[in-house]
């Protein structure tokens, strides 16, 4: 099937992580960042070129595009996922990749940061992409392969769809969304506008791996009410509201951090602190695969901040929990071809499957809440949200494959 095809991912890759989308988890307008628009507008008016007629991009910054059936059969809408955004934990600003290419397995030295080494004693996945090649960043920024390479790998999976028509597939919706690293991707998706009965993202790591469940995740705001005076006539009178909020930083467990968790163990993580002597606000977020975890979890952050606060009589405290995603895996259990159709697609481009729980989320997690089962495929995402992170050329057209693959298999067993 793909013999002859000249595949466009990487090329794709290369230009797109140089237009700068971080997102900004402090904004309130949506999209957080409008330098997303930039990529999505660029991403509707090369779907256009291709031929999607629909491909638009919303007010929003989500960009919609349909591949009209080419089957005579009944095939469910698929919808395939990436997110535009970059992470805020690292520059995106003036990215420059660099293409290593047929990697031998020695050190990578980034040039604009020498002390910036990928070694595989570090990352031991290097091992299995020697003869690959290998895209970093040149040291200085992260590369954004996170989610830019989902989205470069459904550019290219549209491009090999649209110009082969005799590969047969039911109705595709491509979504690309904004301000999924703040935890916002899907706040503004028009569902009845994309009409899809099951979706995919590619937003996962090694190639082969596939996950189908996720944290469960809520936020946790906890403002602290000091007494404010004039420091000169404060005895007994000033209770400071940044010292009771590293008193409850220090009760924190340690063996609930992230610092000291793996595998499905959840966490309560302190993300910001900010505020005055008057007033000082503290965000968590609260993790778990078991969303009942979590409520265990908040009564529990909500004891050590009584307890602390129960040495300043004086003093208060607000607690608001807000939800911010659930385990995907509640849903996708109901549907079970979703995730074994991706299984078998995976499969059929070569690779041993790998399946994997993510701890976090993606825009599916939502999704398949908001009645759109949808599990994460690999699209080869190494050392993200770092300036170390790469990504091999050879996995995202794997990941190219397994997209058509699985457009297929849904076709052939409706």
């Amino acid at each position: 099937m793909f013999q002859n095809y000249q595949f466009t991912a990487a090329e794709r890759f290369l230009r797109y992580v140089q237009i700068d989308t971080q997102s900004d988890p402090a904004s309130q307008q949506h999209p957080t960042t409008e330098k997303q628009k930039d990529l999505s507008r660029l991403l509707a008016e090369e779907l256009l070129e291709m031929g999607i007629a629909d491909a638009h991009m919303d007010d929003f910054g989500y960009v919609y595009a349909t591949i009209p059936s080419n089957s005579n059969k009944n095939v469910p809408v698929l919808c395939f996922c990436a997110h535009v955004d970059t992470a805020p934990d690292a520059s995106g600003n003036g990215v420059r990749p660099i293409l290593h290419k047929n990697y031998d397995g020695s050190d990578i030295v980034l040039p604009d940061d020498p002390s910036q080494i990928l070694k595989s004693q570090d990352f031991p996945y290097l091992d299995r992409l020697i003869g690959h090649d290998i895209i970093t960043a040149s040291g200085k920024t992260l590369l954004g392969s996170d989610d830019k390479a989902g989205v470069a790998e459904i550019m290219d999976a549209a491009h090999f769809l649209v110009a082969h028509p005799e590969i047969k597939h039911g109705t595709i919706r491509l979504l690309f969304t904004p301000d999924e690293e703040v935890g916002k991707g899907t706040d503004k998706v028009d569902m009845k506008k994309l009409a899809a009965d099951f979706g995919y993202t590619l937003d996962g790591g090694e190639a082969g791996s596939l996950e189908d469940e996720t944290f469960s995740a809520d936020g946790v705001t906890v403002t602290i009410n000091g007494v404010i005076t004039h420091p000169g006539y404060a005895k007994g009178k000033m209770i400071n509201a940044m010292k009771i909020a590293g008193e409850i930083l220090n009760a924190l467990p340690m063996e609930l951090s992230p610092e000291t968790t793996e595998g499905k163990e959840g966490f309560i993580h302190p993300v910001r602190l900010e505020g005055i002597a008057e007033k000082t606000t503290i965000v968590f977020i609260i993790r778990d695969f078991d969303t009942k975890g979590l409520k265990e979890k908040e009564d529990l952050l909500q004891e050590i901040v009584k307890k602390v606060l129960s040495g300043y009589p004086t003093a208060g405290f607000d607690f608001k929990v807000q939800e911010q995603y659930r385990n995907m895996k509640e849903v996708l259990d109901q549907h079970p071809q979703v995730v074994n159709y991706a299984k078998q697609a995976i499969e059929r481009s070569g690779l041993k499957l790998k399946m994997e729980s993510i701890r976090g989320g993606t825009d599916g997690s939502r999704l398949s809440f908001m009645g759109l089962p949808c599990p994460n495929l690999f699209a080869g995402e190494q050392a993200i949200h770092s300036k170390l992170e790469f990504i091999s050329v050879q996995d995202m057209n794997k990941a190219v494959e397994t997209i058509v693959h699985l457009s297929c298999i849904w076709e052939e067993n409706s």
